[in-house]
């Protein structure tokens, strides 16, 4: 089996240098532009984007330091947010759709709060940055490498292929890189995490909160306290569903084209 076991028919690879680093995007799809911010691992691919295709141009980027992008000296999610400034200038975007999961939903909404006058509706699908006592984020360390998977899927069947039992040296690459991008994304965590309450306070753009009411890695409790902070903002709890949100529930891609298209 491919280490890579998504496939990109029907997509189209870009590629362009920004500020000097290579950035890699996908796209499918015509009409308005919606960007869609990944999380954490690349390593499922962007196949439910097709649902979308028929509604929008999809515009699928690896961020720096993830998947076929290149290297950067990224130490914070404003590094991230200040890189993707200079991106959407160069593709020449002015006004889109930004959705993003986990890491890219804390991505999204910091560059949506700073970017506003861009962003027509933003869909942060269980994002990550804000604390909750009732949902610690999971020790990886002092949890047993074959049982992972399950922390970010519902139905072992459909993770598989993307997650092998025994991944190869590509696969673990690829995960060892983007697990410690996504740490060093964290950046110093008071410091990152009093921003983000700040650029929460003024995020102003019509948003959409959408989570798995069973994710495991950022559960269901943290939505209270996005809906603490961002007031404004419609909640959508797809009941059974996982972390790989979008990836894995229909009824998910459903949900967010249905705010997108309001």
């Amino acid at each position: 089996m491919s280490e890579t076991a998504y496939s990109t028919e029907g997509f189209t690879a870009h590629e362009a240098s920004v500020n000097g680093i290579a950035h890699i995007w996908w796209e499918i799809g015509e009409g308005s532009p919606c960007v869609y911010f990944h999380g954490g691992g690349t390593y499922h691919g962007f196949e439910w984007a097709r649902d979308w295709a028929g509604h929008f141009r999809m515009i699928l980027p690896h961020h720096p330091n993830f998947g076929e992008s290149g290297d950067a000296d990224f130490n914070s999610i404003a590094d991230y947010a200040a890189h993707y400034r200079a991106f959407f200038d160069m593709l020449g975007l002015t006004r889109f759709h930004l959705v993003g999961a986990s890491m890219g939903g804390y991505l999204a909404a910091t560059y949506a709060a700073h970017n506003a006058a861009q962003i027509d509706r933003l869909v942060l699908v269980s994002p990550a940055g804000l604390r909750h006592p009732r949902a610690p984020f999971p020790d990886f360390a002092n949890i047993p490498p074959e049982q992972h998977p399950a922390l970010f899927a519902a139905d072992p069947d459909w993770i598989a292929p993307y997650w092998p039992a025994r991944p190869g040296p590509q696969w673990m690459a690829l995960r060892i890189r983007e697990a410690s991008a996504s740490m060093r994304a964290r950046g110093e965590p008071d410091v990152t995490y009093a921003q983000l309450l700040e650029d929460l306070d003024v995020l102003g753009v019509p948003t959409l909160l959408l989570w798995g009411a069973k994710d495991r890695i950022l559960p269901l409790p943290l939505l209270e306290e996005w809906q603490h902070r961002l007031p404004q903002a419609k909640s959508v709890v797809i009941p059974d569903g996982s972390h790989l949100l979008l990836d894995e529930f229909v009824e998910a891609r459903e949900a967010a084209l249905e705010f997108l298209t309001e």
